[in-house]
């Protein structure tokens, strides 16, 4: 009763959560004694805590063995200690915390939601702690978490978009470790075992390869002591070592996979951005204007709104460890693929050859910096930013400084930035649909 009355009390703090934001946070750091780098933001006005611990394990450290990334994190929560799955639910239901997990290209994760009061969190980072430092990798969870996602590669098969992703991910990163779904083959999966996934946890789980983020209404030495608690008992290790260089394509190509749909789902993009590269601001603002604003963006007003040939079209920016993709994307009915893909080209190149006009730049400086404070609205969004300036190593007044870096966006630094990185005789485009088995079809 006590927890669900709390509950409700967050539930109209939060509505009011958006309105007391008033300043970018400050964000504090320190080392833990076994090597893990701490990053804590304290927040008032909520009774609660939020808690992320990111490790350098993401899906590019399978190796051979693709899938063993997503697989360790999500059986972590299956044992751990002296419980089993149920009993780990039944401990956070009971104390109205939530932990999740998660993996990326670069990183897995580990998330705790819980309230500050005393006895309820000590419950919650009890079981957070056993999960980190003790989770057990049954072989029965492994087997039915391995069948299940046997079962999800199954049924990734029947999706286009899917299908596509995967084909424009092999094309942009040929043998790089960014290039093999997260989520495995059903042939690397299939021979996964519970012994892969232990030495996984093993060499990449430790504290000199983790960084632990807080963010919520607790003092400096709370989170500390809540720091030391969590990770205290994970190994010192070693970080992983760098990721290789990402060779990007020369030339452009295309890639046709047929499929019996009634769209065909187009994919074009580039390797060409790391995090933290000076190039980032001018693509960003750039790329939101191009393709990134929905609606309003150049490439959905030529190939939708004046031409009808297709039901979206937009353009993306994944900034990674080492270079991420700009991607374009459509979906067009079958017989106007061609037409289609062939508008998208043309705007990309004459975006790149003469840059927005300075009304569109104004425009969309507006937007960014407009809907920045909703980037940070919650504990929960400013934890995510917050990670990811630590893990990438960003400067720490990286949240004080992102209005100013949009609106000192020139156009001339967008077609300079563009002209750069962009490169159209090097683009990677992936057609999935009917009619798309020859003359390209790998």
């Amino acid at each position: 009763m006590y927890v669900k009355t709390m509950m409700r009390g967050l539930i109209f703090l939060m509505l009011c959560w958006a309105s007391v934001v008033e300043a970018t946070p400050k964000i504090q750091t320190w080392v833990l004694q076994n090597g893990a780098r701490a990053y804590f933001v304290p927040t008032e006005g909520l009774p609660m805590l939020d808690v992320r611990v990111v490790f350098d394990a993401g899906s590019a450290r399978d190796e051979a063995r693709y899938g063993q990334a997503m697989m360790t994190s999500g059986l972590l929560d299956t044992g751990a200690g002296s419980w089993d799955a149920d009993a780990i639910a039944q401990r956070l239901e009971g104390v109205g915390a939530h932990l999740g997990s998660g993996v990326t290209r670069d990183s897995a994760w580990v998330s705790l939601r819980t309230l500050t009061q005393e006895k309820l969190l000590a419950t919650a980072l009890d079981t957070a702690r056993e999960v980190l430092t003790h989770p057990l990798f049954n072989q029965k969870d492994f087997d039915r978490e391995r069948n299940n996602l046997l079962v999800a590669l199954r049924q990734r098969d029947e999706s286009p978009a899917d299908l596509a992703a995967l084909a424009l991910f092999s094309a942009l990163y040929g043998d790089h470790p960014y290039a093999h779904p997260k989520e495995g083959n059903p042939d690397t999966v299939e021979k996964l075992t519970r012994d892969d996934l232990l030495a996984f946890y093993q060499r990449y789980y430790t504290a000199r390869n983790a960084i632990i983020v807080l963010a919520g209404d607790v003092s400096r030495q709370q989170a500390e002591t809540v720091a030391g608690n969590l990770l205290g008992g994970l190994p010192s290790g070693e970080a992983a070592p760098p990721l290789p260089p990402v060779n990007a394509p020369a030339a452009a190509n295309i890639v046709k996979k047929p499929f019996p749909s009634q769209q065909t789902h187009v994919l074009s993009g580039l390797p060409v951005l790391r995090v933290g590269d000076p190039d980032y601001f001018p693509l960003y603002v750039g790329n939101h204007i191009l393709g990134g604003s929905g609606m309003v963006s150049r490439i959905f007003e030529e190939v939708r709104e004046k031409r009808g040939l297709a039901y979206s079209a937009s353009s993306y920016l994944y900034p990674f460890r080492v270079e991420g993709p700009f991607l374009m994307s459509l979906q067009t009915r079958n017989d106007q693929t061609d037409a289609a893909l062939g508008v998208m080209m043309q705007t990309v190149r004459e975006f790149i050859e003469k840059g927005p006009s300075e009304q569109e730049l104004q425009d969309s400086r507006k937007n960014i910096t407009g809907g920045f404070p909703l980037r940070i609205d919650s504990n929960q969004k400013l934890i995510e930013q917050v990670a990811a300036i630590a893990y990438y190593g960003l400067p720490l007044d990286y949240l004080d400084t992102f209005i100013g870096k949009v609106e000192a966006v020139t156009v001339a630094d967008i077609k300079k930035a563009f002209k750069a990185r962009i490169k159209p005789d090097a683009l990677q485009t992936v057609l999935v649909g009917p009619g798309t088995e020859k003359p390209h079809e790998k």
